[in-house]
């Protein structure tokens, strides 16, 4: 009885690490096969679809810099406003499916980033709800991200108008 005991303290380490060993290239796999958006990214206006929309286009446009890292994405916007200034703001999202919330100067939004399921592609879908001359709104959209090639980010934006008619604009990003 004595020499099982002292075979399994002498093995039980070796199994435990060959099982580390075996199940460390699928979690790093895992991990490897979702898109990484990492970058500093200038507007690139010429393969930019803006649509009709500018003052929408405006406020998502302008130079990006992205950093992602395991369950987070944070992501500095900076552009100019109506008044000619720079303006920067800061979202941040988490990457399991649960709700972030963001605080803005136009009130909180609620957002839910979900990957495609092949991990190439992140759409966040965002709810704000706000005050426009003494009403109630709420403004919906989605973007979806995604890596056209290792220079190239592309970012597809909805959102519903005042109207209820679908705004789409597609930016596209260079790497800087």
């Amino acid at each position: 009885m004595k020499k099982n005991v002292t075979l399994h303290r002498m093995f039980a380490p070796i199994v435990l690490t060959l099982m580390f060993a075996m199940l460390t290239p699928v979690i790093a796999n895992a991990q490897a096969g979702k898109a990484d958006f990492t970058g500093k990214w200038a507007l690139n206006q010429e393969k930019s679809k803006l649509g009709e929309n500018q003052g929408f286009a405006r406020m998502l446009g302008g130079d990006v810099i992205v950093s992602q890292e395991a369950n987070l994405l944070t992501v500095e916007r900076t552009r100019t406003n109506q008044n000619g200034e720079s303006v920067t703001t800061t979202m941040k999202y988490t990457l399991d499916g649960k709700e972030s919330i963001n605080t803005s100067q136009r009130g909180d939004s609620k957002s839910v980033a979900t990957w495609s399921a092949d991990g190439k592609s992140l759409s966040i879908a965002t709810s704000r709800t706000f005050d426009m001359n003494g009403e109630k709104m709420t403004m919906k959209s989605t973007e979806v991200w995604s890596r056209t090639d290792a220079g190239t980010l592309s970012v597809n934006s909805t959102r519903q108008g005042r109207d209820g008619e679908e705004i789409k604009i597609d930016l596209v990003y260079d790497k800087k």
